[in-house]
């Protein structure tokens, strides 16, 4: 085996049995040895070992991911505004813009997956709120995606009867089941607020959806 050989963020990530997105992470942030011919990382495999033995063999803590916070696992870019009333339309372009993220492998399997999901139960959790989720085996990493309608969506079932207006997708790794359960108590807990629904429903920019939902903009 060659000890100058390169690899890929991908083959750096089997080596670690990360996501990919973790391994672009610490290497956007410096943490793991590496260099970018043009605009993609590559990684000498002799200093991805020797980088792997330090953290082994110190008595530091393990490199872990960063805690699951909503802000974590959503930018302003997945984000939208529907102006369909139908769930399916709803449902489709969340997971477009999900498909847009790397973590997600086939938006298609995600698409799929996630009329499966809704033809078992509803993901109309009542006050207006629609969290549509999934764990499959396409998905690297947690990823998060909301919409925002401006007219109800009449057709999406809920536990209360009452029309949907704020959608929350969320898709995670089929191995995922606690970050899973995290994120939807976290999405729930938020949402629940009725001054942060009302200020969400009212706002004119994603970026303000973004800040209230995560709560850089304090309710």
């Amino acid at each position: 085996m060659n000890e100058h050989e390169l690899l890929t963020i991908e083959e750096v990530a089997k080596m670690l049995r990360v996501s990919e997105h973790t391994i672009e992470d610490w290497a956007d942030k410096n943490e793991i040895p590496c260099g970018k011919f043009g605009t993609t990382w590559r990684f000498e495999r002799s200093e991805v070992t020797k980088w792997i033995e330090k953290r082994l063999n110190t008595n530091s803590r393990p490199v872990t991911a960063a805690p699951l916070t909503l802000n974590s696992v959503l930018t302003p870019d997945r984000i939208i505004f529907l102006e369909d009333d139908t769930k399916e339309s709803a449902l489709q372009k969340l997971v477009e813009v999900l498909s847009s993220d790397s973590r997600v492998k086939s938006g298609d399997k995600l698409l799929a997956a996630i009329f499966k999901r809704e033809e078992l139960m509803s993901t109309g959790i009542g006050l207006g709120i629609g969290v549509p989720h999934v764990r499959i085996d396409s998905v690297d990493d947690i990823v998060m995606a909301v919409g925002v309608s401006t007219a109800p969506i009449t057709d999406y079932e809920s536990l209360d009867d009452e029309p949907i207006r704020i959608v929350c997708m969320i898709a995670a790794g089929s191995d995922q089941h606690a970050k899973h359960i995290k994120l939807l108590s976290a999405v729930s807990k938020r949402l629940k607020d009725t001054e942060i629904r009302e200020q969400i429903l009212a706002s004119k920019s994603e970026q303000d959806v973004f800040d209230i939902l995560t709560g850089k903009t304090n309710a």
